[in-house]
């Protein structure tokens, strides 16, 4: 089995510190955006592609499947065959994906599209974030990473509102505008970003790449598929195929002399902070704010762009606490500002509790503003501790696990959070008393997620 110790990463090429930290955070705004872009425009999508009940759950979650199957994969790829050009693979891939999504004549080949356009992100989220962890070291990569973070919360608020103003004409507009973004993404990058891979290339691992996908693919499927019955046999056969594939991943990674995820790493505290940070923050966070904008439509008689609007308030401020948090002195540890980011959301989805029919938008302001500042710190320090926890040759790959961490645990969140709202009912009183206890769940992951950061900063 390799060590950790690796000789230092080589990079060649064009490219000022300027445009890689513009182009890599462009690509993350572009990602995130199209990854909440049917959160405001489900109804007119479904209408249209003429998509049952169950399509209408694969609609919106198919590009988690594609994102968390991908990430760790393309992560070591792009270490091992090089960061700018897996980046522009990624960037045409989703370009010629979101054309396919633009014209889909039905549910099959626009979930197909969003499966596709996972995969093409998770290739821009991954490499990006390893762009500039080679590009950038000490205060100034602390900066860096804070930006990418705060792309991040911008990405989730600007979505759903650029998708429902593009829907006033027709929703496949947006993913036209995809197209045509990635496509200029993807020329500019290849002027501008310089190449960056690890001195000593480690080589495909395909068992490790066939047990971690197919288990990240078969239980988000078990989780989709879930929410219309837990007991359905194709549920339980892909939560068994989950299960044995996921339980195998370690040990095939500790038989391979170099495996794509190094079992070391696990001994690392500052490796474990990124991993379970990042599960934590899509379990108790992501999750449950994703679901609260179709409450706001559905069980509040929002209109779709005043509900993304709404939702903004949380998202907006996100991106502008990250994109601050860059100031902090890096002599404040990241793993204890994450765990007052976790606290500080807690506090925030606490004071989210109390929806009933006729709640005022008002009322959810509050605890938006809280929650929006929490998860603009917390976003910003777990892009810092995704680069920081694993050696400088392997930047890509340690954002790739972060982010498999953080698309895992929004899926799991969604599913739980749906499960939770509508476990009394599908009258708007059980929904929203449903949706409290979703809330207050939350709440608890989180809470227990900044005790699991403190002690981790701790060893």
């Amino acid at each position: 089995m390799t060590t950790l110790a690796t000789p230092r990463a080589t990079r060649s090429g064009p490219g000022p510190a300027g445009a890689v930290l513009g182009l890599t955070g462009a690509a993350t705004l572009i990602a995130l955006m199209n990854y909440t872009a049917p959160m405001a425009v489900l109804a007119d999508t479904a209408a249209s592609l003429h998509a049952g009940a169950t399509a209408r759950i694969w609609l919106m979650s198919s590009i988690s499947l594609g994102l968390a199957a991908a990430l760790l994969a393309v992560g070591s790829l792009a270490d091992d065959h090089g960061r700018r050009r897996v980046f522009l693979l990624g960037g045409l891939l989703l370009a010629a994906s979101s054309a396919a999504c633009a014209v889909a004549p039905g549910a099959g080949v626009f979930v197909a599209g969003r499966i596709v356009q996972g995969a093409a992100s998770a290739a821009l989220l991954a490499t990006g974030l390893g762009i500039l962890g080679t590009a950038y070291t000490g205060a100034e990569r602390v900066r860096a990473t804070g930006v990418w973070g705060a792309m991040l919360g911008l990405g989730i608020a600007l979505g759903p509102i650029a998708s429902a103003a593009f829907a006033v004409a027709d929703w496949r507009l947006w993913y036209w505008a995809t197209a045509a973004a990635s496509l200029a993404l993807t020329a500019a990058s290849a002027r501008a970003l310089p190449e960056s891979r690890a001195a000593v290339r480690r080589g495909l691992d395909l068992p490790g790449t066939l047990t971690m996908a197919g288990g990240v693919t078969a239980l988000l499927t078990a989780v989709t598929l879930g929410r219309t019955g837990w007991t359905r046999p194709a549920v339980l056969v892909s939560l068994a195929i989950a299960a044995v594939l996921l339980a195998a991943f370690p040990l095939v990674e500790a038989r391979r002399r170099a495996p794509m995820l190094e079992p070391g790493l696990f001994r690392r505290p500052a490796f474990l902070l990124s991993v379970t940070g990042a599960l934590v923050t899509g379990l108790g966070i992501i999750g449950v704010m994703s679901y609260l904008v179709t409450v706001l439509d559905v069980a509040l008689g929002m209109t779709p762009l005043t509900a993304a609007l709404l939702f903004a308030v949380w998202s907006g401020l996100s991106f502008l606490v990250a994109l601050q948090a860059r100031r902090l002195p890096t002599r404040f540890a990241a793993g204890r500002l994450l765990a007052v980011a976790l606290l500080v959301n807690a506090a925030g989805e606490l004071a989210l509790l109390g929806l009933a029919p006729g709640t005022h938008w008002w009322r959810l302001l509050p605890g938006l503003v809280v929650a929006g500042i929490g998860s603009g710190l917390g976003n910003a320090m777990l892009a810092r501790v995704a680069v920081e926890s694993v050696p400088p040759e392997r930047a890509s790959m340690g954002s790739g696990a972060n982010n498999t961490a953080r698309y895992i645990g929004a899926s799991l969140g969604v599913a739980g959070a749906i499960a939770i709202a509508s476990s009394g009912g599908t009258s708007t009183t059980a929904v929203l008393h449903g949706t409290n206890a979703a809330m207050l769940a939350s709440a608890v992951v989180c809470a227990l997620g900044a005790l699991l950061a403190a002690v981790l900063d701790g060893r």
